[in-house]
């Protein structure tokens, strides 16, 4: 799949086969990853595949909109590591950010169907992430990737709005 056909079609898949997730897979997606881009090059990221379906099936107790989780095979965690985080400036979030995105269109170009659901800022699910799976202090979970084969095909949009761009100067400045 060519990288602009990538990023256009792909979509969030919230329902999957119970075909489970190749090791080969989940390796390729994480290898996408972390080629994204970040802050002086520190690669702020760590990863937690999770493919236990019982703490696959614990999520939604903590994370109001994953009780998808349940029926995903597999999920890809992405922590911001602060050690690595040189700076001292949260630049982490920017870099597991484009992680996260190098992920889900990796997934989407290897026939993969996955969903982005948020967990930093929001403190109960930080503490719920860290607990479940025992992360150490210096490891932030900014987000969890479910991951599967798709069992649906949501329809393609454009959201291309031309009036979210401005040029040079904000209009009327």
């Amino acid at each position: 799949m060519e990288t602009l056909e990538a990023i256009l079609t792909r979509r969030s898949i919230r329902r999957y086969t119970d075909e489970p997730v190749s090791a080969e897979a989940k390796e390729t997606i994480l290898r996408a990853a972390m080629h994204a881009p970040s802050a002086v090059n520190q690669q702020p990221w760590h990863f937690v595949v999770i493919d236990d379906r019982a703490l696959l099936d614990r999520i939604p107790d903590f994370h109001p909109y994953s009780s998808f989780l349940r029926e995903a095979p597999a999920a890809v965690v992405v922590c911001g590591d602060l050690e690595r985080d040189r700076l001292g400036a949260s630049y982490w979030v920017q870099g597991c950010s484009a992680a996260t995105q190098n992920l889900l269109l990796a997934a989407h170009a290897i026939g993969l169907g996955a969903v982005w659901l948020g967990v930093y800022p929001m403190k109960e699910r930080v503490e719920g992430v860290r607990r479940l799976l025992r992360l150490p202090d210096n490891l932030v979970p900014l987000n969890i990737i479910s991951l599967g084969h798709p069992a649906e095909t949501p329809a393609q949009v454009d959201r291309f709005d031309p009036s979210r761009v401005s040029r040079n100067v904000w209009p009327g400045a």
